[in-house]
């Protein structure tokens, strides 16, 4: 019961921390945002395990829709998808082990992000899907053009970022944590 309820607490925690700094930083653009959001991700995996880091991972697109950050519906599923493997990559690769073993988590899992995210969007929605999502009017034509370039070179910035930051303030909670 107790590992369950701490389970519960931490997992809400992060959650809360992620929705407020989601909409406290949405004027600030995507680079502030997104790296606030993979910061919370990464900390929230590497301090409360794969089971926390994934909830909040898979809710954060649904709060970043209804805050107005992610551009389109369309692109939950996506971001939902970059955000679930970063946190899984970062988890199984030993994030918050070593340091060796933590950065090649960091990068490991930021580089399967953006990979992913910019394979989805570009081949995915803006290829294969385009017709379709443009026939029923869930995308407009001009979206087209544009989510290539939010889901390529600043996706893997923020992953980058967010995850440097997680690598660096977790052994602090963590020793704060033992106390």
């Amino acid at each position: 019961m107790r590992k369950k309820t701490l389970w519960v607490t931490q997992t809400a925690a992060m959650l809360a921390l992620l929705i407020v700094l989601q909409w406290a930083t949405k004027p600030l653009g995507q680079l502030v945002t997104g790296s606030c959001v993979n910061a919370v991700l990464a900390v929230t995996v590497l301090l409360c395990g794969l089971s926390s880091g994934m909830t909040v991972a898979l809710l954060s697109p649904v709060f970043a829709y209804l805050f107005g950050i992610a551009p389109n519906l369309v692109t939950v599923p996506v971001i939902l998808l970059g955000n679930a493997a970063f946190v899984t990559v970062l988890y199984l690769a030993g994030g918050g082990k070593s340091l060796w073993r933590s950065a090649a988590a960091w990068l490991g899992a930021s580089l399967t992000k953006f990979a992913l995210l910019y394979v989805l969007v570009t081949y995915g929605i803006c290829g294969l899907l385009a017709d379709a999502l443009l026939a029923r009017g869930l995308l407009k034509a001009p979206m087209l053009t544009a989510l290539p370039a939010s889901f390529a070179a600043p996706q893997l910035v923020t992953a980058l970022i967010g995850g440097g930051v997680a690598l660096l303030i977790v052994p602090v909670l963590k020793k704060a944590m033992r106390r």
